[in-house]
């Protein structure tokens, strides 16, 4: 088996797999990480667990004439098109790649090698590298697994028993369906993470940014259900379509219904509080932001189907300023954009206005509801 990045979620499979004694071999065109693991293999901080694992990783794909029959892809949604154009010829005939990214990915790769040699793996638990070598998984959880349509993958059983040593793992028919329901959730948690430049916890205590994150998925919600996609229920708990704002919800300050979705978004940023957006850590190592896979698939899949979503575009907008260097990640950051939304009011169909909060607005506002 072949793992390709090993960034946050990379590093920690490859702890969790190494740990277990999964033969697995590690490629990272990111050099100082490959010196490192060479040199200290892993270190892994889970809780109060620290792991120490030794590990190889090398800069470049193994020789052709090697074949693998698995080759997990670990990398950002930037690179996944070029890292398969690349690995292609190391997949055996009746091989799979493994998809962990964000995002639409699945079918990306499927156009590549086909559809029958994609499985996708739905992370629900969050990890971050500290630094090279050193990561921290930040939350606990698993994997949904299944394939594009629900095509039949030979893999499909030895992958999900290969993941459960990294945590449990659900199948779904409704691959699709379930990537969808995790874009939305993301769109709001990695992309308004990033803006903020907070975990998660801190970000969520505030009530603008619980409000912006509501809009931002209420948005991918409406573009999916246009697409004529079944939502999933996310980790089988957190239902889409119920916290996607209806049109009365998306005019108002309070209601019963609008404290209990506050209410889910505080708890998500109580057990997630850890969580730092990897694609602002893709920033800061000087790689391009994933936004254009997520928050931009919302935005691109809405033109086509006449679904207009002008907050995702704005925040694809912002996050690329912060990407160039044009804007610094703030929590005040992220209060402008709340401000900045306010301009997006139009009478088209799934427009809306925010709410306009107190200048002060803290969790204190949360009793306002």
């Amino acid at each position: 088996m072949l793992l390709l990045g090993c960034g946050g979620v990379g590093g920690v499979l490859a702890a969790h797999l190494r740990a277990r004694g999964v033969a697995v071999e590690i490629v990272t065109h990111n050099k100082a990480i490959a010196s490192a693991l060479c040199r200290h293999g892993i270190e892994l901080r889970d809780g109060e667990r620290v792991i120490h694992v030794p590990a190889h990783a090398e800069v470049n794909l193994p020789e052709r004439g090697r074949t693998y029959d698995v080759i997990l892809l670990a990398m950002q949604p930037p690179q996944v098109e070029e890292a398969v154009q690349s690995a292609l010829p190391l997949l055996a005939p009746q091989g799979t790649f493994v998809c962990f990214q964000n995002g639409l990915c699945e079918l990306r790769v499927a156009s590549l090698a086909g559809k029958e040699r994609v499985i996708g793996a739905i992370v629900a638990w969050g990890g971050s590298m500290i630094s090279p070598g050193v990561y921290e998984r930040t939350s606990k959880g698993g994997f949904t697994i299944g394939t594009v349509d629900a095509t039949p993958n030979r893999w499909l059983d030895w992958v999900a028993t290969v993941l459960q040593t990294v945590g449990p793992v659900a199948r779904t028919t409704n691959l699709l369906g379930a990537r969808w329901s995790k874009l939305a959730i993301n769109c709001a948690i990695s992309s308004l993470g990033t803006i903020g430049g907070e975990r998660l916890g801190v970000l969520l205590r505030y009530r603008f940014a619980r409000r912006l994150g509501l809009e931002v998925m209420t948005e991918a919600v409406e573009v999916a259900r246009a697409s004529g996609v079944r939502l999933e229920k996310v980790a089988g708990t957190i239902d889409l379509d119920w916290v996607a704002l209806d049109p009365r919800e998306r005019f108002q300050l309070g209601s019963p219904s609008l404290f209990a979705k506050h209410a889910l978004l505080l708890a998500v940023g109580a057990r997630f509080r850890r969580l730092r957006s990897s694609m602002l850590a893709a920033i800061e190592r000087g790689r391009p932001p994933a936004v254009d896979f997520l928050n931009g698939e919302v935005v691109s899949h809405g033109e086509r189907l006449g679904v207009p979503a002008p907050l995702n575009r704005l925040v694809v907008d912002w996050v690329w300023q912060i990407a160039s260097g044009e804007r610094r990640p703030s929590v005040a950051l992220l209060r402008e954009l709340y401000d900045a939304s306010a301009a997006l009011r139009t009478t088209e169909p799934g427009s809306w206005q925010p709410p306009r909060p107190t200048p002060d607005s803290t969790e204190q506002d949360f009793r306002q509801l």
